[in-house]
């Protein structure tokens, strides 16, 4: 089993993602959707939390061998961030959406050293845009950004070219197209539903309308 398949698997274990193609759920966005990932929920796992800590690790190792620094981005990113850093033995921040507007207004909450080489940690890739906010705060600051890993994506066209506009590389332990594949292979889903969860995919803003 791939590691892609075996975190799909786990996220389905631990009832993280939750798939429901007739009754979809609402996100902030506006837009209809079939699915609803909440990885946090994996840290309450402690076998799952460990594999996926793990293999975060090994993806910074493998992907950015450079990299001086981990950066969570918050909220979702800081708790499986910081459990990576400890496991490469590297220094640990995290990244605000946006500075606090109280007391010394960070946004970069840590110590970010001018040229360091930080690779982000983020739980979910949709669009990428909060998780590119984090790398331009970093840039602004004086960080270097190698890249990025993630836990997850959804694989949404628009957040591969908002990825390659900002020249960031992003590498997840699973996908969407993998998660389906352990959910029909589980009978958590039913073989008439992956038509309509991969339409989803394609035109997520539109779906259902």
């Amino acid at each position: 089993m791939t590691t892609a398949q075996t975190v799909a698997s786990m996220l389905l274990d631990a009832q993280a993602v939750k798939l429901s193609p007739d009754r979809p759920f609402k996100w902030s966005s506006g837009w209809n959707s079939p699915i609803y990932c909440d990885n946090r929920v994996t840290l309450s796992f402690p076998e799952i939390r460990t594999f996926i800590k793990n293999a975060l690790a090994e993806t910074i190792r493998t992907h950015f061998p450079a990299a001086e620094a981990i950066a969570g981005v918050a909220t979702a990113g800081i708790p499986q961030g910081a459990l990576v850093a400890d496991v490469l033995n590297l220094p640990f921040f995290y990244v605000r959406p946006k500075p606090k507007e109280h007391g010394m207004g960070n946004q970069i909450e840590g110590r970010l050293a001018e040229n360091q080489k930080v690779v982000l940690v983020e739980d979910l890739i949709s669009t990428g845009g909060s998780s590119l906010k984090a790398a331009d705060a970093l840039l602004q600051a004086g960080g270097q950004v190698l890249g990025m890993a993630a836990i997850f994506t959804y694989g949404f066209e628009v957040a591969a070219q908002n990825f390659a506009h900002y020249n960031i590389n992003l590498v997840c332990l699973s996908n969407y197209e993998a998660l389906l594949t352990e959910a029909l292979e589980r009978h958590y889903i039913k073989p008439e539903a992956m038509q309509k969860l991969s339409e989803w995919r394609q035109n997520p803003s539109e779906w259902m309308l």
